[in-house]
């Protein structure tokens, strides 16, 4: 594992409505549903991704940040 500190806060965007929200990353687990609060999209993660930051986020979650694409983040 990388000595790299990853960032925590991530902007998602929702490809619906285009509300976009900044909101803090689980570092223990990732996040399979997000509630857009503009228009009540439940977005989930685009085929290949492990979750909705890696989909819709400014920054990737934390596992693929310090481990790179296709870490067993969820595993």
């Amino acid at each position: 594992m990388s000595d790299l500190t990853p960032e925590l806060r991530s902007t998602i965007t929702c490809p619906n409505c285009g509300t976009a929200k900044t909101e803090t990353m689980p570092t223990n687990a990732c996040q399979f549903f997000y509630d857009c609060s503009g228009c009540g999209t439940v977005l989930r993660p685009t085929p290949g991704d492990c979750c909705v930051f890696c989909s819709y986020g400014t920054v990737p979650c934390p596992p693929i940040q310090i481990e790179g694409k296709g870490a067993a983040c969820c595993g």
